[in-house]
């Protein structure tokens, strides 16, 4: 860690993004110094994922506790190494600013990642409200690095490889309020836009619902693998949401989405074909689902189709990493062919398991016992 924390001018202790003045400074109290403060899960449960957080408080505020530091200690309890961003603020700065600080925040992790033990590949952005806008403003407008700048730092990438904005404004415009602050950021979204876990409620007053559907909307026409929960309760401003039992679900929604986009390891997936049959005999619709032993290995499904045979394959980008995994089978019907008949072929949906071991090469073979079923 010494040589780079020398080559970039930074203290390892302070963890100041800039080693002397921030660039657009005003001063040099507290608040003309973006900050990052490091938080660390257990060393037995880190999975190399990082994670930079954005508290809220409209540009004017910052919401370190609940929106901050609370949910840097929550990410930790899940392996994931979090760091809470102080970034500048109005009235004496622009949310433009801002925005420096939130890319250059993204550069530093990722140009000190073997110092803090993550993969470069795996370091995301959470934020709330107008943490949130930073985070989609960052994820909009990231860039490749100057391979020219005298900072070593200013070479990295500032592109994240994922997205969490939480009750976020995306656009001030289309809100109707702080346009000139609060920058369109769903007009930015391309092809190249990290993937995005978005979460709002309906009860919203602050920022509305609407905020989070434009920006989702634009993802979907570009193409970015995203998810977004709309809570039906909640007013703005919960945080990770402790005090409703519904709201608070989002969390963990989060750690399954980020699983299943391979995000909680750095092994590789595998393509996997393979065979499903009953007593011999092939079976009608059918879903197959790998849940792996690992906790941090994506799952991998495909639905068997009633003309396949009981033939399958899941591509690479969609498989399994080698490993154990419960193998589910849900039996959804008997048919074995399109029917127009509308008759019924299976009272209930059965359900088989067997445990597996996935390797690279060999095909998984499933030939299920009748007897072996539960209703679903």
């Amino acid at each position: 860690m010494k040589a780079k924390i020398d080559e970039a001018g930074i203290r390892p202790e302070a963890m100041s993004l800039w080693s002397d003045a921030a660039p657009m400074s005003e001063g040099s109290d507290m608040i003309d110094q973006p900050i990052l403060t490091v938080h660390r899960p257990d060393p037995e449960n880190c999975l190399g994922v990082a994670c930079i957080v954005a508290p809220g408080g409209g540009y004017r505020i910052l919401a370190s506790d609940h929106e901050g530091l609370q949910v840097a200690k929550w990410l930790n309890r899940r392996g994931i190494t979090a760091f809470v961003l102080r970034y500048r603020i109005a009235p004496k700065y622009h949310s433009s600013v801002s925005l420096l600080d939130g890319l250059r925040a993204i550069r530093f992790v990722r140009y000190l990642s073997d110092d803090f033990e993550i993969d470069p590949d795996r370091i995301g952005m959470l934020g709330f409200s107008a943490g949130g806008h930073l985070t989609v403003a960052v994820g909009t407008g990231w860039d490749d690095g100057d391979d020219q700048s005298g900072d070593p730092i200013d070479r990295i990438s500032s592109r994240p490889n994922f997205l969490v904005p939480v009750y976020a404004v995306t656009n001030g415009e289309k809100r109707g309020k702080k346009a000139e602050e609060y920058t369109s950021t769903d007009t930015l979204v391309s092809g190249s836009t990290p993937p995005t876990f978005l979460v709002h409620t309906h009860e919203d007053s602050i920022v509305p619902a609407s905020q989070s559907t434009l920006f989702y909307d634009a993802l979907l026409a570009h193409k970015v693998p995203a998810e977004l929960h709309i809570f039906n309760k909640g007013e703005h401003g919960l945080g990770l949401m402790a005090g409703d039992p519904d709201g608070a679900q989002w969390g963990e929604l989060l750690v399954r989405w980020l699983r299943r986009q391979k995000l909680l390891t750095g092994k590789q997936r595998i393509s996997l074909s393979g065979t499903i049959t009953l007593t011999g005999e092939a079976m009608g619709m059918v879903w197959v689902t790998l849940i792996p032993e690992e906790p941090e290995y994506p799952i991998a499904r495909t639905r068997v189709q009633s003309d396949s045979e009981g033939r399958f394959l899941i591509p690479e980008s969609e498989g399994p990493i080698p490993g154990l995994y419960t193998v589910r089978v849900i039996h959804e019907s008997n048919l074995t062919g399109y029917s127009a008949t509308g008759i019924y072929t299976l009272e209930d949906a059965r359900v088989y398991e067997t445990a597996k071991e996935i390797i690279e090469g060999g095909p998984l073979v499933l030939d299920l016992d009748q007897k072996d079923f539960e209703i679903i």
